[in-house]
């Protein structure tokens, strides 16, 4: 089998434009993957184009060999966009070996190691900045069925965080834990905001409201003040999205401080080099929830990711509280049932593309996450001169 072709689509989702990938074969097989990243749908999709003449007429088994060909052979490095670009085409490579082996991907990893998986709600609390209004939503996406919630309560700070803002992101968090009970984890993010001090404080004050994790709380560039926010908090710190190479995992881990990690498949070039990942997490007891906060085909390959894995934590939903337009653009997309997802046996990822859908949906360059302008959470359109509307 050969690589014959590569297509590009992109999905204009008001607060991240989705961009996906069709590798076409020889033989009539094709694989769909993504290589979204917030602000730059537009530049990873130039990347796939101009990566491309590197794998026609290649063998779409070849995935390690191929990984090499589009990173060492290119003898440059750039980071998440590369990387990205370089998921979108394996990850479709992925599911053209499971569709012409007639196997989901997880049964070509070793097999599913999990019944069904454990989801947390991301991407709920859109809308005012008030402990009201935090506690109103929680509260719904609680009688869904969810056992897990995650939010940023913490605005456009960032490094440092005014008594005012303190005390407000503090109540907002009460809030919450007040809404849903006790038995409900609550998942706080930090987008990487804070100065290891500012962390470590706030950390120690939402003790007390038992949270999950802290998301981020530290720049992932800050590979030592992570593990001091780590061994100082009360709180367990999860990390790991931002990353983009096996390396930089390695160096966290080699601290064993953080035992929570989330990798960005997208981030690190594809599922294969985010198995590999987690198998070194493994080896440090440390458990994985991968970050999955793209589009719908992501989505599908972080299930196929976390079925095969027997250090699976939780899987990350965002896909339920989108566009209602979402679940349109990909046949048989991820559903979430009671708070758990059910896992496919369709081969490969098990879902295919809509392009007609996509097509209604047009790329808008102002389209990504401001996580650093005043009121990002209510995750209003803007125009292009970047005024909510």
């Amino acid at each position: 089998m050969k690589i014959t072709g590569i297509d590009t689509f992109i999905a204009g989702n008001p607060w991240k434009n989705w961009l996906f990938a069709r590798v076409s074969t020889d033989e009539g097989i094709y694989g769909i993957g993504e290589g979204t990243l917030n602000a730059f749908g537009k530049t990873v999709e130039m990347a796939i184009h101009e990566l491309k003449p590197l794998v026609l007429g290649m063998d779409p088994f070849q995935v390690e060999i191929m990984s090499q060909k589009l990173t060492r052979d290119v003898y440059s490095w750039g980071a998440q966009i590369h990387m990205c670009a370089i998921a979108a085409i394996e990850i479709a490579c992925w599911d053209i070996i499971g569709k012409a082996c007639n196997q989901p991907v997880y049964n070509l990893w070793g097999g599913r190691c999990q019944e069904k998986l454990r989801a947390y709600a991301n991407g709920w609390y859109r809308g005012p900045r008030t402990p009201e209004e935090f506690a109103k939503k929680a509260k719904i996406v609680a009688g869904r069925g969810y056992t897990a919630l995650k939010f940023d309560p913490f605005g456009s700070n960032w490094r440092t965080l005014p008594r005012a803002e303190f005390d407000l992101s503090l109540d907002i968090i009460t809030a919450v834990r007040e809404a849903v009970g006790a038995s409900v984890d609550l998942l706080i993010e930090g987008h990487c905001r804070f100065h290891p001090a500012t962390a470590i404080e706030f950390s120690s004050a939402m003790a007390r409201l038992r949270p999950a994790w802290f998301e981020e709380p530290v720049p992932h560039t800050n590979i030592n003040g992570l593990v001091e926010v780590a061994r100082r908090s009360p709180v367990p710190v999860a990390t790991g999205e931002s990353f983009s190479t096996k390396q930089e995992f390695a160096e966290l881990l080699r601290h064993d401080a953080v035992m929570i990690l989330q990798p960005e498949p997208l981030n690190l070039g594809g599922l294969y080099a985010t198995r590999k990942i987690c198998d070194m997490v493994d080896a440090h007891l440390g458990m994985i929830a991968p970050h999955s906060a793209q589009g719908p085909v992501c989505s599908a390959a972080c299930v196929q990711l976390n079925a095969s894995l027997p250090n699976f934590f939780i899987h990350e939903i965002f896909d339920e509280f989108n566009e209602p337009w979402e679940k349109l653009i990909v046949q048989n997309p991820v559903e979430v049932v009671n708070g758990y997802i059910e896992i496919p046996e369709r081969p490969g990822l098990g879902i295919d593309l809509n392009l007609e859908e996509i097509a209604r949906h047009p790329y808008q360059q102002e389209h990504f996450l401001p996580l650093f302008r005043s009121g990002w959470e209510r995750r209003q359109k803007v125009n292009a001169q970047g005024e909510a509307h």
